[in-house]
């Protein structure tokens, strides 16, 4: 006989010493044998039980569809607590009914798109809280997949409390946010005749973009109103350049020569009209916005002058700078980078009160920006940020590229890290700091003040200094400076 030292069922008892001839006999499946007493394994468990405590037992979980919407309430509430509602109007408000007389307060729904958007806004008027919650995080056991399943399951992990809402700003900023993506998609959509006219006049030959940096500029729309028009003299066409044009009138009247087919003519006209539309529109979605920044003023500041940047098509009519300057208190645009189109989406995404993030690590997680945490073992397999859609976190990064050429500390910033990293980390990195100097100066109402290239470049020299002489005086070494022969 042998003996030897079984392990531990669980995390419970003592290890027991059992003899065995030949094969290992199992006493791991009956506590009486363990010498485990019976009421020991029931506080176990009770124990294990309470600690899923329900933290929202009112709550309700919701399947959002395209035609139809699954509700889940507590079982206790009702005999068929599933239910099927169509996504009328008239199906929403009895859905509302039916929760407020289950007495539930609380609903968590999952859905793509935006189906759920004018659920969400009728529960949140009738005074429920509503959690939208992401798809990946409520993912349900494989093999079990159907909407009533998933209502229930949002329901069962939202009485846990094992679920967080989505960031949604209040209705005010919603508004605001909603034409400023408006007015994206007009911008977008306007782009697009750019490049057809620019197709039809290459197809006339007439090589107009090759003289001509830009189409849409005072001389361009001169010259291609006036082709559209039935001026077809190249000499006359070349008399609308502008003075500040770097090609000649000869180099311009050479490029104006074309074949002038009527297909393409009438494909150029068309995409003039469909521009001149779009910019029409744009002009309204900013009569739009500026009326809604105006309710949003909660500070008092003077007009702000207009910085002097290279030309923009997408500035606005107004003086946005010092409407954003009289909504969130700052002005956002003295960080280097930060243009007013990307203090606008600021605003507009995630509003002036940024109380919702309790931290500046939250905000720049919540932007996609922060580095990963894939840890597996106590070793860090990845540190890579995640991927994200965020519309304010793509703006930062456009704002980091621009960074590139800037004599600021911020572009001294991203150009050391591009050097050590790649380009793409460089942008994320220096997005990240862009959010958190966003966060601090919104959250406690201070000015950014840059203190150039040299002052980043000379912090930095100081820090690695401290390094090496820490390093030194380690190693048992001391670092002594290079005397320079006095000339």
């Amino acid at each position: 006989m042998i003996s030897m030292v079984l392990g531990h069922v669980g995390d419970i008892g003592e290890p027991v010493t059992a003899g065995i001839p030949f094969e290992r006999v199992s006493t791991t499946t009956n506590p009486y044998r363990r010498g485990i007493p019976t009421n020991m394994m029931e506080d176990a468990v009770a124990r294990r039980k309470r600690e899923f405590e329900l933290a929202y037992p009112n709550a309700a979980g919701i399947d959002i569809g395209s035609a139809s919407h699954y509700v889940a309430v507590p079982p206790d509430r009702t005999d068929d607590c599933v239910r099927e509602f169509k996504s009328f109007t008239e199906n929403l408000e009895a859905l509302a009914d039916w929760l407020t007389a289950c007495e539930v307060d609380t609903v968590a729904m999952e859905s793509t798109g935006v189906y759920w958007i004018p659920l969400y806004e009728l529960l949140e008027s009738r005074g429920f809280v509503v959690y939208l919650v992401n798809a990946r995080h409520v993912k349900n056991v494989s093999g079990r997949k159907s909407d009533v399943l998933d209502c229930q399951w949002l329901q069962q992990l939202m009485s846990y409390g094992l679920l967080s809402g989505a960031f949604r700003p209040r209705d005010e900023i919603c508004v605001l946010r909603s034409l400023t993506r408006q007015r994206d998609m007009l911008i977008k959509y306007q782009s697009q005749h750019i490049h057809h006219m620019q197709k039809a006049l290459t197809q006339m030959n007439v090589q107009l973009a090759n003289v001509i940096s830009d189409v849409t500029g005072l001389t361009g729309q001169k010259i291609i109103r006036a082709i559209v028009a039935g001026e077809r003299d190249p000499v006359k066409l070349a008399k609308l350049r502008n003075e500040r044009i770097r090609a000649s009138e000869a180099d311009i009247a050479k490029s104006l020569k074309g074949n002038w087919r009527e297909e393409h003519l009438f494909a150029l006209k068309q995409a003039i009209t469909l521009y001149d539309a779009y910019g029409a529109a744009v002009v309204d979605c900013d009569s739009q916005i500026q009326g809604q920044l105006e309710r949003l003023y909660r500070h008092e500041a003077p007009p702000q002058p207009e910085r002097k940047r290279g030309p923009r098509r997408d500035t606005t009519k107004f003086d946005l700078r010092t409407a954003l300057l009289r909504t969130c208190g700052v002005d956002l645009t003295r960080i280097n980078g930060v243009e007013t189109a990307t203090a606008l989406k600021v605003i507009a995404e995630v509003g002036p009160d940024l109380s919702r993030f309790k931290s500046a690590k939250h905000f720049a997680s919540w932007l996609g920006l922060c580095p990963g945490t894939k840890i597996s073992g106590g070793k860090v397999l990845s540190g890579a940020t995640k991927r994200t859609a965020n519309r304010l976190a793509q703006a930062l990064r456009m704002a980091a590229f621009a960074l590139s050429r800037s004599q600021s500390a911020l572009g001294a910033y991203y150009r050391r890290l591009a050097g050590r990293l790649d380009k793409a980390k460089a942008i994320t990195a220096t997005a990240h700091k862009l959010a958190r100097l966003i966060y601090t100066m919104i959250t406690k109402g201070t000015e950014y003040v840059d203190r150039g290239q040299d002052y980043y470049e000379e912090r930095y020299r100081q820090r690695v200094l401290h390094h090496l002489n820490r390093r030194a005086s380690v190693m048992g070494f001391e670092l002594t400076p290079i005397k320079t022969a006095a000339a």
